[in-house]
């Protein structure tokens, strides 16, 4: 092959995205960029189902454990290094291969993504509006302003309702007019590993018993020390926020953990809808007993 694109393997959670990332990155000489969100947090591992270096293989991986659970993620900020990190493992001479499910962080390093302006007294003013008449009639107010935008946002999704009214009120545009043209700043190859749902519903809660039992409340305790509870995103993450409510007596063992797949499901439901829709992606079987081989091949067709 000549120089190799861009390689981003995406998919919703529990698929074996990071597995595949590093066997193909072996194989090609390539240097892997994180795109989850949630482990840019330094000690949310366990939950996160973050691969320790030991399981690296080798390969160098960027923009793991860079933000510190009280920060906040940031789409833009992401952009910035995500694209910082793949200049320069092009400059050493390497492929740079972004994985993870995150899909408004993939896009936002790979696709034509201009990030809207953000105010925080805007940002403010909006979430003690939230706090006043709760999501729903947050999201009707959305509705009346920007439909699409509504009907691409959950109404339980606070955070991203007071965003998109956030873009509104600076720009003057409708917040669906901001999101990204799927046409890639470089060549690039996406894969994505699809599953069945009731294996995927079986492997979500495999890995949340595995969380639990492999001391996912003693991470917690340790992160809630370092201020935990401060971080508006690294508090909501998915397992961490049922862990804290266990913690408080809020929740028994079995019910944290029956939460926290209830809305692993959901998530995964969403991610497989988001890339599902993106015509780009090369679909491959997440249990194919070829699956890289089948990753190779496609890499080399489209490339």
């Amino acid at each position: 092959m000549s120089q190799l694109p861009i390689i981003a393997v995406v998919g919703p959670t529990a698929t074996g995205k990071s597995d595949l990332g590093v066997a193909l990155a072996q194989r090609l000489g390539a240097e892997i960029v994180n795109a989850d969100a949630s482990q840019f947090y330094r000690g949310m591992d366990i939950g996160t189902a973050k691969l320790p270096p030991e399981e690296w293989g080798g390969v160098p991986h960027h923009l793991l454990d860079i933000l510190d659970v009280r920060a906040e993620a940031s789409v833009a900020a992401y952009q910035e290094r995500a694209r910082e990190a793949i200049t320069a493992i092009r400059a050493r001479g390497r492929v740079p291969m972004l994985v993870g499910g995150s899909g408004l962080y993939v896009r936002a390093a790979l696709d034509d993504l201009q990030i809207p302006p953000t105010d925080a007294a805007v940002r403010a003013r909006w979430e003690m509006r939230l706090a006043q008449v709760g999501p729903d009639r947050l999201h009707a107010e959305l509705t009346a302003r920007d439909p699409e935008a509504a009907a691409n946002i959950l109404t339980s999704n606070g955070r991203r309702i007071v965003r998109a009214l956030e873009v509104i009120e600076l720009t003057g545009r409708p917040f669906s007019a901001t999101m990204p043209r799927r046409e890639f700043v470089a060549p690039t190859v996406m894969l994505g590993l699809t599953i069945e749902r009731p294996d995927l519903d079986q492997r979500i809660v495999r890995r949340i018993d595995r969380m639990w039992s492999s001391g996912l409340l003693k991470e917690v305790q340790r992160l809630d020390r370092a201020g935990l509870r401060e971080g508006r995103t690294a508090s909501r993450a998915i397992g961490y926020a049922q862990a804290l409510r266990q913690l408080d007596g809020a929740l028994t063992e079995d019910e944290a953990k029956a939460e926290t797949a209830t809305v692993t499901r959901k998530f995964a439901r969403r991610q497989q809808a988001w890339f599902g829709s993106d015509p780009r992606i090369t679909w491959l079987p997440y249990d194919a007993p070829d699956l890289l081989d089948q990753a190779l091949a496609a890499i080399e067709r489209v490339a």
